[in-house]
C-alpha cells in the first residue's frame, strides 16, 4: 500500500478528478491539484499534438510556483489519460512526451498497454487503468499496472453496468494495490462511502464539469444544475462504447433519447473524438454526465467545490464515528 500512502500524503482529500474529453484543460487541472486532489486531462485534448508539451510545462510551472508561494499546503500530483486504442494514432508520440516530462500518473483507458506501463515505470511514474469488470481487472494486473479505476454503473462518460457493491469486492480478492471508485460520486459523503467499501480514492468527473475553471459551454454547466438521475441515458450510439449522457443534449441534437439504437463497436474513433453511428459528436454536441448529477446545484470554483467536499467528508466521518 506504499503507493497509496505516498499519494494520500500529498492530497487534502482522497479524490482523483477524472480526465474529461474537451473539458479538462491546464487551468482546471492546476486548480484541482492546488486544492489537494489529483487533476487529470486526456492527452487528446491537446490539439495539435505539439500542444501537449506546452500544457505539461504550463501545469508543472504553475504547481511549482504555487507550492513555493504556499509552503506547507498540500499540492497533489497530476495525471494524463492515454486512450490505448488502434484509432489513437498519437499514442506512441504522446507517451514519449509524457516520459520526457516525467508525468507522475498515467491513466490508461479502453485497453491496457504493457508498452505504456513500461514507459511510465522507466522514470518512476505510475499507471492506473480503467476497468468495468473483473476480466479487465485481471488483464491489467497481469500487465503490471500500479492501480485500478473501477468505472461502475452510474459513472459519467464511458461506464460499466456493474454495481460497485459487486465489482469492488471481486477486485479486492485479487488486488491489494490502489483502487479508485467511479460511479455517481458527487458529495463528500459518497467519497467516504467509497472508502468504507474498500476503495482508496473516489474518482469524480461530473461534479467538476460544473465548476468555473472547466472548459465546458455555459449551457452544459447549467444543464448539470437543472437535471437529475432520470435525465441520464446509457447508450453506445455516440462513440461506439456504452456511456452515460444527458437526455436534454441528446434531444437537442435531434435524437429521441428513449429510442436510441446500438452502435457498431468497430466504428469507435477516439482519435477525432467521434464515432459510433451518430452524426452529432460526443462530447461536443452530446454532453456526458453521471447519475450523481442530481447533487449538483451550482457552478463554484474548484477551490470552493473541494472545500465543500472536504467539509461534507469530515462531517460524514464524524457522524459515522459517533453512531
Amino acid at each position: 500500500m506504499k503507493v497509496t500512502e505516498n499519494l494520500l500524503a500529498r492530497m487534502s482529500l482522497p479524490v482523483i478528478a477524472s480526465p474529461m474529453f474537451l473539458v479538462s484543460h491546464p487551468r482546471l487541472v492546476a486548480a484541482q491539484c492546488k486544492s489537494g486532489i489529483i487533476g487529470a486531462f486526456p492527452a487528446l485534448n491537446a490539439r495539435p499534438a505539439e500542444l501537449l508539451d506546452e500544457w505539461l510545462d504550463e501545469i508543472r510551472d504553475e504547481l511549482e510556483r504555487f507550492a513555493t508561494e504556499h509552503p506547507g499546503q498540500r499540492v497533489a500530483p497530476f495525471a494524463v489519460n492515454q486512450i490505448c486504442h488502434s484509432s489513437n494514432d498519437r499514442l506512441a508520440r504522446d507517451v514519449e512526451t509524457c516520459v520526457r516530462h516525467r508525468v507522475p500518473l498515467i491513466i490508461t483507458s479502453l485497453q491496457v498497454s504493457k508498452d505504456v506501463v513500461d514507459a511510465a515505470h522507466s522514470y518512476g511514474g505510475l499507471v492506473f487503468h480503467d476497468v468495468t469488470n473483473i476480466r479487465h481487472a485481471e488483464k491489467a494486473i497481469a500487465q503490471g499496472v500500479d492501480g485500478l479505476i473501477l468505472v461502475c454503473a452510474g459513472a459519467g462518460g464511458h461506464a460499466g453496468t456493474l454495481s460497485p457493491f459487486a465489482l469492488l469486492p471481486e477486485v479486492r480478492r485479487i488486488f491489494d494495490g490502489p483502487v479508485a471508485l467511479a460511479g455517481a460520486i458527487s458529495s463528500g459523503r459518497s467519497i467516504l462511502a467509497a472508502q468504507a467499501m474498500g476503495a482508496d480514492f473516489a474518482y469524480m468527473g461530473t461534479r467538476f464539469i460544473a465548476t468555473a475553471e472547466a472548459e465546458a459551454p455555459p449551457a452544459y454547466k447549467q444543464m448539470l444544475v437543472d437535471t437529475a438521475a432520470d435525465d441520464i441515458v446509457y447508450s453506445s450510439l455516440f462513440s461506439g462504447v456504452p456511456g452515460n449522457y444527458l437526455k436534454p443534449s441528446v434531444a437537442a441534437a435531434g435524437y429521441d433519447p428513449d429510442k436510441l439504437p446500438a452502435a457498431d463497436k468497430s466504428k469507435m474513433d477516439f482519435g477525432s473524438g467521434s464515432g459510433g453511428d451518430a452524426k452529432a459528436k460526443a462530447w461536443r454536441d452530446i454532453w456526458s454526465a453521471g447519475q450523481g448529477v442530481g447533487a449538483i446545484r451550482d457552478v463554484p470554483t474548484v477551490a470552493e467545490c473541494v472545500a465543500r467536499l472536504r467539509a461534507e467528508y469530515e462531517a460524514a466521518r464524524r457522524a459515522l464515528c459517533a453512531a
